[in-house]
């Protein structure tokens, strides 16, 4: 089975969330953990896929990154 890993941004990492997730045993990490907080968007984007982690956000703003590269 596949295993997913996330990477939450500095715009979507809830606390409960990301403690909810642990707790069932998810991959998770987040901005903060990863020291990349008030980075930019591209940067988060390629830290994700630098570290085979799908990137969870709430800004709709990566759509158009996701889109361009």
């Amino acid at each position: 089975m596949a295993v997913i890993r996330l990477y939450m941004d500095e715009d979507s990492m809830d606390r409960a969330l990301v403690r909810a997730l642990r707790a069932r045993g998810m991959d998770v990490t987040t901005a903060v953990d990863e020291g990349m907080i008030e980075r930019r968007d591209a940067e988060h984007l390629d830290y994700a896929t630098a570290q085979g982690r799908v990137l969870y956000t709430l800004y709709a703003d990566f759509l158009s990154l996701g889109v361009s590269r």
